[in-house]
């Protein structure tokens, strides 16, 4: 049984459409898929209350609320986790996984956020290396936009060159994760496919593949990523 949490300590950085498309793909495969929503919010849980019936099934857990109990004959746990967890609580909920996906916006803010995030998660003792593994995605990334013009100006007045904004924009976050051995799987764009994709309850792998073919292209660095060997930790050693 595969466990994979998504979890930021800063809110809106899509962390719920990660969690429900992963949810979303890994059912379309076959696999027995459970979502535990621990975001009193409800995002994930009522994208699943709109996924239509004929659709491949999720169960959902509303993990928040109650116990999380999940047959052994479950494949994969996609944990939708809410913002601003720390200390205690977050010890608590990064032991329940396996796998930890920390998706980033395209913002000074947030990337300088996600930064203190890791520190926290990996230098004061929040995960353990030897029982978990942790990557970085970037999220929502805006494609010929004024983001990009802004971006570029922050990237110049601290020396660090800057080319496209997909390739660029998170350099300084990557040498930090660079230096801590964290990978940086995938850089997901801003795209209205997400949008329509979650008012029907469904996932961008469930939508017409020529409508989102650039999107689900890029998702495969960070699904290849999920099925590798250094996604999964090494409970035996």
């Amino acid at each position: 049984m595969r466990k994979i949490m998504l979890l930021n300590a800063k809110g809106g950085c899509g962390k719920s459409t990660i969690a429900t498309n992963l949810a979303s793909y890994y059912a379309m495969l076959g696999k027995s898929v459970v979502l535990a929503d621990f975001d009193r919010q409800g995002s994930s849980t009522e994208w699943l209350e709109a996924r239509p019936q004929d659709r491949p099934a999720i169960r959902g857990l509303v993990a928040w609320r109650d116990p999380v109990r999940v047959a052994r004959s479950t494949d994969y746990v996609i944990m939708d986790v809410p913002a601003g967890a720390h200390g205690p609580v977050l010890t608590a909920l990064v032991r329940r996984a396996h796998t930890l996906i920390v998706p980033v916006l395209p913002s000074p803010t947030d990337i300088r956020a996600a930064a203190h995030f890791i520190h926290e998660l990996l230098l004061v003792g929040k995960i353990v290396r030897d029982e978990s593994r942790l990557a970085v995605i970037a999220n929502r990334v805006r494609e010929n936009s004024a983001i990009q013009n802004s971006m570029e100006t922050v990237l110049n007045s601290v020396s660090i060159s800057y080319t496209t904004l997909n390739t660029q924009i998170y350099h300084n976050l990557e040498r930090f994760l660079s230096r801590l051995k964290i990978p940086f799987v995938a850089t997901l764009r801003e795209s209205n496919n997400y949008l329509v994709a979650d008012a029907r309850g469904l996932g961008i792998f469930d939508l017409n593949s020529s409508q989102a073919h650039r999107d689900i292209e890029q998702w495969q660095p960070m699904l290849k990523w999920l099925e590798s060997k250094r996604s999964i930790p090494d409970l035996d050693s």
